[in-house]
């Protein structure tokens, strides 16, 4: 399938590549590349990336914070991403417009939808930071409520793995790999592809999921020329 309009999510763990900690600079010039490829090819194309390469909310919160001050915590380590991807990509010739949650005046527009898709019109990439912009809601919540703002042909799920699987892969060497699942069994098994929220919102509006392995170059550019590539969701 050929996508017009896509929302690509991306953890924040995926930007440590060989570190333990922070960005790769080495891996940010990677994805950054390979989305500018995508978005040269004339897709309209919005990001969301989390914070977990910098802290995780719900782990502050076991360090002591209180889960709201390290929720707030999280959705301004993902405008650090998006600053760091943002000032790659321009490097590469992309226009971008990053958006945020927050409000921060000076760095980010606050994210709206009906912005967003103006932008997309427009010939911009366009990052959304920021998580929701509220306290008990993740990253993968946050890419699906924007995929529904800006009316997304699919959710593309860049992970470390090439689909969903029976189970983990990196665990379980046996595990089977699913080419196609309809949300129904994907709750049926209890597979952990976003969570429960994020998957409501994708299947009461009709927006597919397509899970695929981000690290492998060309991933992306594959997938969006309409290759058979990762796991598809759908109703």
């Amino acid at each position: 399938m050929k996508y017009n309009r896509v929302l690509l999510k991306l953890s924040g763990e995926s930007l440590m590549g060989s570190s333990s900690y922070g960005i790769d600079p080495a891996r940010l010039l990677e994805y950054a590349t390979e989305i500018s490829e995508v978005y040269n090819k004339g897709i309209q194309l919005a990001i969301v990336i989390g914070g977990g390469n910098i802290f995780r909310g719900m782990k502050g919160s076991i360090q002591g914070f209180d889960r709201q001050t390290g929720d707030y915590m999280g959705m301004l380590a993902t405008v650090i991403n998006s600053l760091a991807l943002q000032k790659v990509l321009e490097t590469l010739g992309v226009r971008v417009k990053l958006l945020s949650a927050l409000e921060i005046e000076g760095l980010a527009e606050k994210a709206n939808g009906l912005k967003a898709i103006k932008y997309l019109e427009s010939g911009y990439l366009v990052i959304l930071s920021g998580g929701t912009g509220n306290p008990y809601f993740t990253t993968d919540t946050a890419s699906a409520l924007r995929a529904v703002e800006i009316k997304a042909d699919a959710v593309l799920k860049g992970t470390r793995v090439d689909g969903v699987y029976t189970d983990d892969p990196e665990k379980n060497p046996s595990a089977i790999k699913y080419d196609r699942l309809t949300f129904r069994e994907a709750y049926e098994k209890e597979l952990k592809i976003m969570d429960l929220t994020a998957f409501t919102l994708c299947e009461e509006n009709n927006i597919p999921i397509v899970v695929f392995n981000m690290n492998e170059k060309g991933n992306l550019v594959k997938l969006l020329n309409g290759e058979k590539l990762g796991t598809v969701v759908t109703k």
